[in-house]
């Protein structure tokens, strides 16, 4: 039987209002005391305060970026310093997303230096990886992910593993709708597992790319997804209840 904490996070991207994020906690509040897994929310930075001011009516949510710096502090107009996100109260920071990737050009070298300060910091880091569907159809899936996992956390001291998760993101599911096989995710789960250097049997890795409650569970059975990284179906409350009930339930 696994031991690892089934987490459920909802990454928001650049979306929700005030109203939309006030009615999310609402609904979220009906299962403040059913909520047995690790649920964690990162939305906008500029509303992080806010939801760390509410998120305490559904019991345990805690609050996270969806991207920070490689640089503490200076003159880095519109970054987001690690510094600022601790001192706000921030519990995690997701780096390495996809849209980072392809949108953003950010490379494995400009990551690692991300993870390392974040971590630096105290702030839990969902480090994100996977393979586009060209690199899949090559037959380049695990080629990738491991210079994605030695290049981007590469001089990962031992004493920080603990505060690092992997997310499993195949770039060809991310909002198209598509998914995974089950299988397909546990292929690559068991795989970035034998390529962790530090706490692998220990270390919690997320499935990300269309996840929905209709295929939640079928993920949750192997034994090497510990929970996921979900975009869309975090924004409605009744879905990312649902999840966070599946999640509940899985060990």
């Amino acid at each position: 039987m696994k031991t690892r904490p089934v987490h459920i996070v909802g990454n928001w991207k650049m979306n929700m209002t005030l109203h939309e994020i006030s009615n999310f906690f609402i609904e979220m509040s009906k299962m403040k005391f059913e909520l047995k897994c690790k649920a964690w929310v990162a939305p906008q930075a500029l509303h992080i305060p806010i939801l760390k001011e509410i998120a305490f009516t559904t019991g345990s949510i805690q609050i996270g970026a969806q991207n920070c710096s490689e640089h503490d502090s200076g003159a880095y107009t519109g970054e987001i310093s690690p510094v600022a996100l601790a001192d706000i109260g921030a519990e995690f920071v997701i780096i390495g997303h996809s849209e980072r990737r392809t949108l953003y050009k950010e490379g494995n070298e400009l990551l690692n230096k991300k993870v390392l300060n974040a971590l630096k910091h105290n702030l839990k880091v969902i480090y994100c990886v996977g393979e586009t569907l060209e690199e899949r159809e090559q037959n380049k899936t695990f080629a990738v992910l491991e210079e994605q996992i030695r290049e981007g956390l590469k001089n990962l001291p031992a004493e920080k593993a603990s505060q690092l998760l992997v997310a499993y993101e195949p770039v060809w599911a991310i909002g198209t709708g598509k998914v995974a096989t089950a299988e397909q995710a546990e292929e690559a789960h068991a795989f970035i597992r034998s390529k962790l250097v530090h706490a692998a049997n220990d270390t919690v890795i997320l499935y990300g790319g269309s996840v929905k409650p209709d295929n939640i569970d079928s993920l949750l059975a192997k034994e090497n997804i510990d929970g996921a990284l979900v975009g869309g179906a975090s924004l409605k409350a009744s879905d990312f209840r649902a999840l966070c009930s599946s999640g509940s339930i899985a060990r």
